[in-house]
Parts: structure tokens; C-alpha cells; sequence
């Protein structure tokens, strides 16, 4: 017998809401392939944007250049980061949602949010630790605490992670390699934040 967060995960799996009954813009352009992992025993989850392509071809999560980043901020090996004994993976938008006319991704689909997030983290009442990464997940996940940028928000970032609560929240800047010159930009992010992401994530996956 299933239990409702895998039933949930095969509702997810099979949303087509995007292309058949699309509630903002024009419908998904290409296949919906909802990629996300839910987990009833992880105590960490990551949320970002919404997969790119090379994810959406593979259906494996931050399986780019930017998990490799990802992984190395949270001093994990791929099969631990992997392991949705560890992990769960819930980005803000499941699909991947196309490019617009410049050649980027475009923003995540907001159906998925209204249809799914609420669900889902209310179904996983174990987690402690939630890995808001950029301006969409901390838009979610902070609401009005969040600040004006990305910048602001992250650098703040002791106002919520450090906060009396459970999940505790830290928002990230994406992983992207083109975020490097921010990196160079910000020092304070791998001084400051990073060691105390990896030993927070280290004691969270034992």
C-alpha cells in the first residue's frame, strides 16, 4: 500500500497542468517532465528555481554544473546528495519552463506553486533545515521577511537561520557558475555562511 507522500509524488509526476490547463501565459512548450524528490525521513530540502534542460532530459536533479557547486557549498559526495534519505529536492517550478527570447530560463511555472508546494511541505512534517535558493524559493519560503534582492536577503541570512524555529531557513544565491563574479564579489558567502552550511548538513545527515 502507498503512503500519501508517495501517492503524492505520482500525482506530481503526472501533472500536466502546465501544457493542458495552463493557468498563466501560454502553455509549456515542450514535454512536462516534473522532477522532484520528496522524502518522509530527509531533514534538509533544497528548493530552487525550476530544473534547466540538461535536468529536464535526464529528470535527475542538479545534474549540471551547478550541483557540482551545490554539492562542494554542502560538503556532500554525489550519492549522499542523492540519497532521499538525506535530501529531499523540491524546486519551485517541477518542469522545466522554456527559454524566452534571449536564450534564458524562464521564470518557474506558478501553477506548480499554488497546485503543489503547500502539499508537499506539509507532508513532510520532519524537516529542519530549508535550503531557499534564489529569489522565487526565498520569495515562497520567507514571504514578507524576505528583502528587496537576493543580495540583501542572503546577507541577512542569520535572521533566519538563526531564528527559534523549525525549519529553520537559509537562503542561497544559485550555484550557477554564472554567479562566480557575485562569489568574487561577496567573500563574506564562503567566509561566513558556507562552513556553517556544511556543518549543519553534516550533522543533519547522519
Amino acid at each position: 500500500m502507498k503512503s500519501p507522500l508517495d501517492s503524492l509524488s505520482l500525482e506530481i509526476k503526472a501533472c500536466r497542468i502546465c501544457r493542458n490547463a495552463p493557468r498563466y501565459g501560454v502553455p509549456l512548450t515542450n514535454e512536462p517532465n516534473p522532477v522532484c524528490v520528496l522524502s518522509p525521513v530527509a531533514r534538509i530540502v533544497i528548493c530552487g528555481q525550476a530544473p534547466g534542460i540538461r535536468v529536464h532530459d535526464t529528470g535527475l536533479p542538479f545534474n549540471d554544473p551547478s550541483g557540482v557547486r551545490l554539492r562542494d557549498w554542502l560538503g556532500v559526495d554525489r550519492e549522499t546528495f542523492y540519497d532521499p534519505g538525506k535530501f529531499a529536492i523540491v524546486p519551485m517550478g517541477f518542469c522545466f519552463p522554456g527559454y524566452d527570447a534571449h536564450g534564458s530560463d524562464l521564470p518557474p511555472r506558478r501553477e506548480c506553486r499554488e497546485t503543489w508546494h503547500d502539499q508537499v511541505f506539509l507532508s513532510m512534517p520532519q524537516v529542519e533545515l530549508i535550503l531557499a535558493i534564489g529569489q522565487y524559493a526565498q520569495a515562497y519560503h520567507l514571504g514578507t521577511r524576505r528583502r528587496s534582492s537576493v543580495t540583501e536577503t542572503v546577507s541577512n541570512w542569520r535572521e533566519y537561520f538563526e531564528r527559534d524555529s523549525t525549519p529553520s531557513i537559509l537562503p542561497l544565491p544559485h550555484p550557477s557558475w554564472r554567479n562566480s563574479s557575485w562569489l568574487k564579489t561577496n567573500p563574506w558567502f564562503a567566509q561566513d555562511v558556507l562552513p556553517l552550511l556544511k556543518e549543519k548538513v553534516r550533522i543533519l545527515t547522519l
